[in-house]
């Protein structure tokens, strides 16, 4: 991965350079193929993954086939990053969505570069602990928020991850996600997902273009999350 993207990755943001480029230099390359498996869980914990093209989905299976989606991760983001700080074993399933181009940077090669760098562990808890709010966030969301707000918040997670903003103010959701999948991160019957997305495009506050989601007020869908 080039250092640039490295470091300026939403991921590693505010690492300083000379650390991004000697942490980088210990990666080796991954190549994944769409619906090929980076790791299951329960797998060993051996290491973080940055995502330099392409894109996954972190699932949760159920013991009778189902699958949970608990994100969706692009260029700039990592993947496993937790098996640096505690060494456990992986909590969840990763798939690649695209045709993917990771890094790999091995717990046992972080541990060497870092024992002499405190800072790069302070920057791993960092991203570690936003990582976990943003969980949190979502299991609030589930437990106190009616549908439409935890769908409003699925869609702007999406749009924060893979949003390009349009001249008119509406942001695009460039990863085609399905009903199914935003089921899926809100823990709801998919058919209850469809009634409300179809009441906010009747609405006019999301369209479909081109098979990707357009949120043309995202401050409208901003205030489902306060209900």
């Amino acid at each position: 991965m080039p250092i640039s993207v490295f470091a300026e990755s939403l991921a590693l943001a505010g690492l300083e350079a000379p650390l991004a480029e000697g942490l980088m230099k210990l990666a080796r390359p991954v190549a994944l193929a769409a619906g090929e498996v980076l790791f299951m869980a329960g797998d060993p914990g051996d290491g973080f993954y940055a995502i330099r093209d392409g894109s996954v989905k972190v699932v949760l299976n159920s013991a009778d086939g189902g699958e949970q989606l608990l994100a969706v991760m692009g260029p700039g983001m990592l993947v496993g990053e937790m098996a640096i700080l505690d060494g456990e074993p992986r909590s969840a399933t990763v798939i690649g969505l695209k045709k993917a181009e990771l890094s790999f940077v091995s717990r046992a090669d972080f541990e060497r570069f870092g024992d002499s760098r405190p800072e790069l562990y302070r920057h791993m808890l960092k991203i570690v602990s936003n990582r976990l709010r943003q969980a949190n966030t979502v299991l609030a969301a589930r437990s106190f928020l009616p549908l439409p707000g935890r769908v409003a918040l699925a869609l702007l997670q999406l749009a924060d991850d893979f949003g390009k903003a349009l001249p008119d103010g509406r942001v695009l959701v460039h990863y085609k996600v399905s009903q199914s999948d935003i089921a899926g991160m809100v823990g709801a019957a998919r058919e209850n997902v469809s009634r409300v997305l179809n009441d906010w495009k009747r609405e006019g506050l999301v369209t479909r273009l081109s098979g990707y989601y357009c949120l043309n007020d995202p401050k409208a869908l901003e205030a489902f999350k306060a209900i």
